[in-house]
């Protein structure tokens, strides 16, 4: 008999694409979340952080949050267990812990944090809990679910939570020992063992993952950087949040996956296709988990049009896209013009105007700067321009990474 899981991550309810909400169509994916769930008769669900976009959601971010949980949790039949990510405020979501476990919801907000004893019900119970560790049992399932939780803390809060004593030891180090000592402690193969957390990580010697625009980077130089092989040998399944593109870093019986955001957050996001990950898993077994594609939300376009009738003609056809888009042409563009594209569409962004200017020198054609790239190319490209064309080194860039941090 298996256990199934529903692994879900970065929400960031109340978000907006500039000034653009996007919270209707976060009701739908979250809508539809809840659907894969109930279809696909999931005995648990996890969601690896960042549930809000900031430390101080709205009111419709937080009314959808706690409705979402509900009825997820089936009227508190099925247990839902949600950490803080780094959008988050830990002592906001740790707020409402006794109203929430009294509906199965179990919300962690810091790496410290000890669940309490949830109201026994006929569906499930919590029959261990210690700091970084909950235990569940399910009624219709003959052995225990083990779940080690890491939520987001930064180095020194992390450190101070765990009660390092030496403030040198690498945050890999860190966090390894500490997942080590539970797993030894209390996940053995009687029972399903899993790990949640909401940090950057990266197999050794690896891709290295690339962090969303606008998301706020944990990948500080090589100081921040947590390694897969961290994490214990027992442990069978983790569920990251933090990186909004859906990907797996572990080994194929032991994965380690991103389920990545449910909606397309940035336009370096374009393209994307989103999941949430049903996992399904068995004591000392390998695990097999499959992504559920998730279709709803309006798509994000970056469009580059040539002239002001063929990006009129574009935005008529694609009405449901949100767009960025770059109007090429001779001259700038007219108020007319401008209103014209508004005019077509509900779902512009931001329009971008390049202006070839026709008597321009080669010199000043090289030097023309591709607006199109993320914060770290426009530096790059001011820094070759100011230092002879030299490149920024690494240091150099880690240095501007964390001023924008």
């Amino acid at each position: 008999m298996k256990v199934k899981l529903l692994h879900t991550a970065d929400w960031h309810l109340g978000k907006r694409l500039d000034n653009f909400s996007r919270i209707e169509e976060q009701k739908e994916v979250l809508d539809e979340i809840c659907q894969v769930a109930d279809e696909q008769e999931a005995d648990i669900i996890l969601i690896a952080g960042d549930l809000f976009d900031t430390f101080n959601p709205p009111i419709e971010a937080e009314d959808l949050f706690y409705k979402t949980l509900r009825r997820l949790t089936r009227n508190g039949q099925r247990p839902v267990l949600a950490i803080a990510g780094n959008h988050d405020s830990p002592e906001r979501i740790d707020a409402p812990d006794p109203l929430a476990r009294a509906c199965g919801i179990l919300l962690v907000g810091l790496p410290n944090t000890v669940v309490q004893p949830i109201e026994e019900n006929d569906a499930f119970t919590l029959t261990q809990s210690v700091e970084g560790f909950v235990e569940l049992k399910l009624a219709h399932l003959p052995f225990p679910i083990r779940i080690i939780h890491t939520p987001y803390a930064n180095e020194v809060r992390l450190k101070k939570a765990l009660n390092v004593a030496d403030k040198t030891t690498a945050l890999n180090e860190v966090l390894a020992s500490n997942w080590q000592t539970l797993a030894s402690e209390y996940c053995d193969t009687a029972g399903v063992n899993l790990l949640i957390s909401h940090l950057y990580m990266m197999k050794k010697g690896g891709e290295e993952l690339e962090e969303p625009d606008g998301e706020k980077p944990l990948k500080i130089g090589n100081a921040d950087l947590i390694y897969s092989d961290s994490i214990p040998t027992q442990i069978q399944y983790t569920a990251l949040g933090h990186l909004h593109r859906a990907h797996q870093i572990g080994e194929v019986d032991r994965p380690v996956v991103y389920a990545g955001s449910p909606l397309c957050y940035s336009f370096s996001e374009a393209g994307q296709e989103k999941y949430t990950m049903l996992v399904e898993v068995e004591p000392n077994q390998p695990v097999t988990y499959k992504k559920i594609p998730l279709v709803k939300g309006r798509p994000l376009t970056r469009k580059k049009c040539y002239a002001v009738d063929e990006a009129v003609e574009w935005l008529q056809q694609n009405p449901t896209h949100l767009v960025e888009l770059t109007l090429v042409s001779d001259t700038f563009l007219q108020a007319d013009d401008i209103k014209r594209i508004h005019q077509a569409h509900d779902g512009i962004i931001t329009i971008i105007p390049v202006v070839n200017l026709t008597n321009q020198s080669e010199e000043n054609k090289r030097k023309q700067v591709n607006l199109e790239q993320d914060i770290q190319g426009l530096f790059a490209d001011y820094f070759k321009q100011k230092n002879n064309g030299q490149e920024p080194n690494d240091e150099i860039m880690d240095l501007f990474n964390e001023i924008i941090n």
